[in-house]
């Protein structure tokens, strides 16, 4: 069973203000995306970030905030994560398809829970 509450003290170690918090991969897009998700400390909140080879814009929900989210947060965050419409080109809005692969140092469950998830939709 998942800690849903899990919560991290802190994401930032020995005075550094950036760290990765997620890798994501997405096996069914189109191009088999990687997308990588930071967490920046600015200004005394935590600001996340989402990058991709491309350079798309990426829309978070919360954007920042002021301590580290907990385990079922950071879920909420991944699978709300959306392309900002207004930059979008081609068919870009399909490198998030289907349910992602996930690694991350910060939230060691998050990889079996989003395997679980795909073994229960047959993606695995």
């Amino acid at each position: 069973m998942f800690d849903f509450k899990y919560q991290p003290e802190t994401y930032f170690k020995n005075d550094s203000t950036s760290v990765l918090l997620v890798r994501l991969r997405y096996p069914e897009s189109t191009w088999g995306e990687q997308i990588s998700l930071y967490a920046h400390f600015l200004e005394g909140k935590i600001q996340f970030e989402v990058v991709d080879f491309y350079g798309n814009e990426y829309m978070l929900y919360p954007s920042s905030t002021w301590e580290p989210l907990s385990f079922e947060d950071v879920i909420y965050l991944i699978e709300g994560m959306q392309l900002n419409q207004d930059a979008v080109e081609g068919n870009i809005e399909l490198v998030l398809d289907g349910i992602p692969q996930a690694e991350s140092d910060v939230y060691p469950e998050l990889s079996k829970y989003f395997a679980e998830k795909r073994k229960n939709y047959g993606l695995d």
